[in-house]
């Protein structure tokens, strides 16, 4: 008869009664299985199947042993590797595993890794044709035997010395220069794609190329990119404080001249760029380049205005043309209303995509240089116009020169803001 106060004791002699009458019935074949002999010595408690050092619960008269009953038959051999999970589903306190978050430490990539995706179809690029250089030979020919005969070489090697200084000036803060235009097509992305390539030859700090332009913007393409992968938004759920920049590179597109790019999309339609988003990587990358150029959203877009206000320097990229020319007039008169700064760390640039524009270019000029901006001509140029990957040494002289300083006029201006 069971005793009240032991009872655990008398369902263990219950329990090896019955497991040594089960022993002799099923022969060697059960102690291979694990099932002790008669006479063999027993712990004091706990369950068999556990094994050594697996306390049994219900010591001390509390709690309900992991065992069946004992007008229960026993549990068969195989069953018994499952009595350690029966015991620790019984435990109030036992340890549990703990999901692992998406990201552990700096650097570590979120659980979605999104694939990386061809800029062009590579069908569509070889429709190309072989990219043409930006003026003719003869006009190359022509220039040089000038150089030969006059002293105009020592003016260039003058002026692009004066330029190089400015733009290798020392930063103590990463500057931001946004790019933008009113309307499409006014050659945004190729003015942006421009000043990074030139910020990147001249200095010796890592430069960034951010696309906040997600509608099928031209800039990958434009900085010779083949395939992209994470985006400004996808970067914007990852960066943190304490990544380094080689952390911080492995999600973007390296470029030549160590230039980087973070493309606003992956040339998907619909792609977004919310605002928080772009505020977020802009704060946390500053840190870590010395020029940042910004390629925006046409104006009036919300992106496209905190990126105006918020960085150092601003480029307006306007059509050479009657009607460009006129909006981006009225655009100046609305930033006039703004803080005297952004007006005056505003460079207009009057970009010629045909080799004879129909306008007045002085005249124009003076007309938006009475708002307060500084203006810029960027002149026609071949290869620019054909599109495609911008190759530098194809460029023409004269739009290399015009770059190099809408470059330096632009750094200089960013340099007054701190």
């Amino acid at each position: 008869m069971p005793n009240g106060d032991n009872w655990q004791s008398d369902v263990l002699r219950d329990l090896r009664g019955g497991a040594a009458q089960q022993q002799s019935a099923q022969g060697p074949a059960a102690q291979a299985q694990g099932t002790p002999a008669a006479g063999a010595p027993q712990p004091p408690q706990g369950d068999p199947a556990q094994g050594p050092g697996v306390p049994a619960q219900g010591q001390g008269g509390h709690g309900t042993p992991p065992y069946p009953a004992p007008h229960q038959p026993s549990a068969p051999a195989e069953a018994q590797p499952q009595a350690p999970q029966a015991y620790a589903a019984q435990q109030p306190h036992a340890p549990q595993p703990q999901a692992r978050p998406a990201a552990q430490g700096p650097g570590a990539r979120p659980a979605r890794t999104p694939d990386s995706r061809p800029v062009m179809d590579k069908t569509l690029a070889g429709a190309g044709l072989k990219p043409r250089h930006g003026e003719p030979f003869a006009t190359r020919a022509l220039r040089a035997v000038r150089r030969t005969v006059s002293s105009s070489a020592a003016r260039e090697v003058a002026e692009t010395t004066a330029t190089a200084e400015v733009l290798q000036q020392a930063v103590t803060t990463g500057r931001q220069i946004a790019v933008t235009s009113i309307r499409g097509g006014a050659g945004k992305s190729t003015i942006a794609a421009l000043l990074g390539t030139t910020y990147a030859h001249y200095r010796h700090d890592p430069v960034l190329l951010v696309e906040a332009d997600p509608a099928l913007g031209t800039l990958p393409l434009r900085l010779g990119a083949e395939t992209l992968r994470w985006t400004t938004g996808d970067v914007a759920g990852i960066v943190e404080p304490q990544m380094s920049l080689l952390d911080v590179t492995g999600y973007l597109v390296q470029l030549p001249d160590n230039a980087w790019l973070l493309p606003g999309s992956q040339g998907q339609i619909g792609a977004m760029l919310d605002l928080r988003s772009y505020e977020k990587v802009m704060v946390s990358l500053r840190r870590y380049f010395g020029v940042t150029v910004v390629d925006c959203e046409t104006l009036p877009a919300e992106v496209a205005r905190v990126a105006l206000s918020a960085s150092q320097a601003r480029v307006l990229a306007v059509p050479a043309t009657l009607e460009g020319v006129s909006s981006t007039y009225a655009v100046l008169e609305w930033m006039r209303g703004l803080p005297r700064h952004v007006i005056a760390g505003t460079v207009v640039v009057l970009t010629e995509t045909v080799p004879h524009s129909g306008l007045d270019l002085d005249k124009a000029a003076e007309k938006l240089k009475a708002t307060g901006a500084s203006v810029q001509v960027l002149p026609y140029d071949r290869h620019l116009a054909a599109g495609g990957v911008i190759r530098t040494e194809l460029l023409a002289q004269p739009t290399r020169l015009a770059a190099t300083r809408l470059a330096a006029q632009v750094f200089e201006l960013s340099q007054q803001r701190r």
